[in-house]
């Protein structure tokens, strides 16, 4: 578990699927990531989610917040899994559309780059996202994570001409992590 000042990060319930699926679900929150999910789809994923914490004891956590226990998202590090990321500390976040514009997803963000530095041996955060994503970018920056032009690319899992598909990729390095 991974404590904010406001935020807390954890491993998944199976209580969260319903309240999960209503953040997936909402086309603001999933304009820039794909279609809406229904609950299977939504169960698969805190399945897969869940799978990947067992196997590198990290993942996109459940996020909660702490004065209510209210879900609000996820945020985390998985191992990427496409393009320039492939294989490396990847962060991500997601959350409830009402939930935009606290402050919430940078907060989270640098908790989950403090885990990472502590706790894995990776020298780099990574994060990539949609090219019009400039809400995530700009929590990026906030971060201090800066852009590699050099490795934008067009998004492996999706298909040829889907709108989402270029995507950007940022980065901080552990020895710059102290100074932002």
């Amino acid at each position: 578990m991974i404590e904010t000042g406001r935020l807390v990060m954890r491993s998944w319930r199976d209580a969260d699927v319903v309240p999960f699926q209503a953040i997936c679900s909402d086309p603001d929150v999933m304009a820039t990531l794909g279609p809406p999910l229904d609950i299977e789809a939504t169960r698969a994923l805190i399945g897969r989610v869940r799978s990947q914490e067992a196997e590198h004891g990290h993942t996109f956590w459940a996020l909660e917040r702490r004065e209510d226990a209210r879900l609000v998202g996820w945020c985390g590090i998985i191992r990427g899994n496409a393009g320039p990321v492939d294989g490396k500390a990847e962060i991500g976040w997601r959350l409830a559309r009402d939930c935009w514009g606290t402050g919430y997803a940078t907060e989270a963000a640098r908790g989950a780059i403090d885990w990472a530095f502590a706790n894995l041996a990776d020298d780099d955060v990574w994060a990539i996202t949609w090219q019009g994503n400039v809400r995530s970018q700009a929590v990026m920056e906030r971060l201090g994570m800066r852009r590699h032009p050099d490795l934008d690319f067009d998004h492996p899992k999706l298909a040829e001409g889907d709108a989402l598909r270029p995507h950007v990729t940022y980065s901080i390095a552990r020895s710059a992590w102290g100074t932002v």
